[in-house]
């Protein structure tokens, strides 16, 4: 054994030798890579100009220790890569990705930076690689038109070229062309007397000699791209895009005989992916293509190269296909998760096998370095828009303080920055519209209202209408009928009353639920089904527990953020005990009871607040999440809750009847619950 211990000494040395070649290679490419500016292993956007009060910021500094009075002192990065906002990991893969020349599939909420990433990494590839592509006459097949790809800026010193030939050309046919007519005319007139005949003649001559400049004409190539005035790679976007905007086409030609008709090669007409040769093809929704236009992509993804042919069946430059023309381009797919369900496996097997895959994130972790990077986009939307104001200190605070309540996590900021972009945009134009050196807090918080999303819109006008027809319940105690809370949208939440009723059964018993319920709306309300009979002293196998959700409305109910609501409602029902009416609440429940977090609990708070009710439970795992405006928060009480005994005994009303249910209830889950209160706030599922 000591024997092949010896033995294997020098090739485990050998090995090791090569380890270090490797790292010290690596860490010299690192070098070099830093000194050129454009590492990939930068800490890109996080350079602020104005001077940090202190790194160790309070935790109330808004601005993450920054010491401005507007945001004109803010230093804004020049390449967009360094302009994004969080995505730290998407940068990453986008400069390894320009770098290395491979495809990226970006997937995530809209407004999140898809695009702007694309655009960041067609500033990254050189610009020296670009190529312009020329389409040339086939003197043996006019059908199938030659292709020839030159340096950039070649292509039009070419095409000049050619026309000044052509032009040297014509000269030369038009004096021939005046000569040979002035002789047949003088013929006719002077010698033979028939000047009729001369004036035919002259006219055949004309047309003989304007029918061949034709042919000369067709001499010309059609210059297909031209890279001459790019200053980066080309950046094409390609989202919606048809098979021939995408794949290139031929246009029709209604001329087709006698003469008249077009070269094929000058009806030849790029496509997105002819462009974005040398730089990148962005094409977002990517499953919204057809699968045999994504088939194509494929194939396009796979050569380099595709040959453009007309895309419609019925024209006549179906006949037409030129020679392979170049596509080389790097691929940037985005979309939502639904994307990846539509998209053509072998399209995402390609990007998968040769390049990255992204999810981009929603929200990002509140920090101070955070908070002054948002400081510097605030900046960046202003210089970018070009006529708005720049913001104040305060403004800036009250921007960020939207950011964290956007985010709907505690210590987190919103990354979806289009929509915030648009906050910032709609104060700008109220501080610009009066005329204002600079954008104010009140002109954010006034674009906060003015800028409300149509879901809010339509559900501020939905209790706003329940309000006239008297259909809100908010006092008093009724059996059987709960206050429920639901979001519409991302941002406006609504108040949902949900009504329970406990019938005899002709048969087995049934739940019977109605109010437009997705899929699991309706897997909740079985889930809720099974806790009713564990806690309750009813037989329901001979009855049917009907459940309506009250003026759902188009959009129905999904997610099961109701179940807690739909619990109480049916126990009232069953007990026959009244819950009161003061009181609206919102949770996801666990079969054996536990209250599980929810997603939207700020909406869903603030719709409660404008309903007119006092007070709203909400899960123990959300209680960090909330961040009400302050408005509200002197008109509603938050009822943190981690069981349903809890929820009982907080919305049912009369004391005898109630106190007997919650004790059943805690006598039912016993040790099970001590064990849940005991370590309430760690390990907490994600919001449903």
């Amino acid at each position: 054994m000591s024997n092949d211990t010896d033995t294997d000494a020098p090739s485990r040395e050998k090995a090791r030798e090569r380890e270090q070649t490797r790292e010290q290679e690596q860490t010299h490419e690192e070098e070099q890579t830093r000194e050129q500016g454009g590492s990939e292993f930068e800490d890109l956007g996080t350079d602020v100009a104005p001077d940090i009060v202190d790194e160790e910021v309070a935790e109330g500094d808004l601005l993450g220790g920054l010491d401005i009075e507007t945001t004109d002192e803010i230093e804004i990065p020049d390449r967009l890569v360094d302009q994004v906002i969080g995505q730290d990991h998407a940068r990453d893969v986008v400069q390894k990705a320009a770098k290395q020349r491979r495809h990226v599939m970006m997937i995530g909420t809209p407004g999140t930076g898809k695009s702007m990433l694309a655009k960041a990494m067609s500033e990254l590839l050189p610009k020296e690689d670009l190529q312009d592509v020329l389409v040339y006459h086939n003197p043996d097949d006019g059908n199938e038109p030659k292709v020839r790809t030159v340096p950039a800026g070649k292509g039009e010193q070419i095409i000049d070229a050619h026309k000044e030939e052509a032009r040297k050309r014509n000269q030369m046919r038009s004096f021939l062309m005046w000569v040979i007519i002035a002789v047949v005319v003088g013929y006719a007139l002077l010698i033979a007397g028939r000047p009729l005949l001369g004036i035919v003649a002259a006219a055949v001559v004309y047309l003989a000699f304007r029918y061949g400049s034709r042919g000369s004409d067709a001499m010309i190539p059609n210059l297909l791209v031209n890279a001459a005035d790019q200053t980066t790679a080309p950046f094409e976007d390609a989202t919606g895009a048809h098979a021939g905007a995408l794949l290139g086409d031929v246009r029709h030609d209604p001329f087709q005989s006698g003469g008249m008709e077009t070269p094929s090669h000058d009806r030849v007409e790029p496509g997105a992916i002819h462009k974005a040769n040398k730089g990148v093809l962005f094409v977002d929704e990517i499953n919204t293509l057809d699968i045999r236009t994504q088939q194509k992509l494929m194939t396009a993804i796979q050569e380099g190269e595709f040959s453009i042919t007309g895309q419609s069946e019925r024209s006549s430059g179906a006949m037409v296909q030129t020679e392979p023309v170049p596509c080389d381009f790097i691929m940037i797919a985005a979309g939502n998760m639904d994307a990846m369900e539509n998209m053509h496996p072998a399209l995402r097997s390609r990007i998968k096998g040769y390049g990255y895959e992204v999810y981009m994130d929603d929200t990002i972790e509140d920090t101070a370095e955070m908070r002054r990077k948002y400081t510097r986009f605030i900046a960046q939307e202003v210089e970018k828009d070009g006529r708005l104001p720049h913001f104040s200190q305060e403004a800036v605070e009250e921007v960020i303080l939207e950011a964290q309540r956007r985010s709907g996590r505690k210590d987190h900021l919103t990354l979806k920055l289009r929509d915030l972009g648009g906050l910032v945009r709609v104060a700008g134009d109220i501080a610009r519209a009066a005329d204002k050196p600079q954008t104010e807090r009140k002109d954010v918080l006034q674009a906060k209202r003015r800028s409300r999303s149509i879901e809010q819109q339509v559900a501020d006008e939905y209790i706003e209408r329940r309000k006239d027809y008297e259909l809100t319940v908010n006092q008093g105690d009724v059996v059987g009928r709960v206050n429920g809370l639901a979001v519409m949208g991302e941002d406006s939440g609504i108040v949902l009353p949900v009504m329970a009723e406990v019938t005899p059964s002709q048969g087995p018993g049934n739940v019977i639920a109605t109010g437009q319920l997705k899929e699991m709306a309706e897997e909740s309300v079985q889930n809720v089904s099974a806790i009713i009979k564990k806690f309750s002293d009813e037989d329901i196998s001979q009855k049917d527990v009907h459940i309506q959700f009250v003026q759902a409305g188009q959009q129905g109910v999904d997610g099961d953020s109701a179940s807690i609501t739909v619990a109480a409602a049916v126990i009232s029902a069953l007990e026959e005990i009244s819950v009161e009416q003061d009181l609206a609440m919102t949770g996801s429940l666990s079969v054996r009871g536990d209250v599980l977090p929810v997603g939207g609990v700020t909406h869903k708070i603030e719709a409660a607040a404008k309903a007119g009710l006092d007070r709203v439970i909400i899960p123990k795992a959300n209680e960090d999440d909330v961040m009400i405006e302050a408005e509200y928060e002197e008109q509603i009480e938050i009822i943190p809750v981690s069981h349903i005994s809890e929820v009982l005994e907080v919305a049912l009303a009369g004391e005898p009847e109630k106190d007997g249910l919650v004790d059943r209830l805690k006598n039912i889950t016993g040790s099970a619950l001590e064990r849940q209160v005991g370590r309430s706030g760690t390990g907490s599922p994600s919001p449903q």
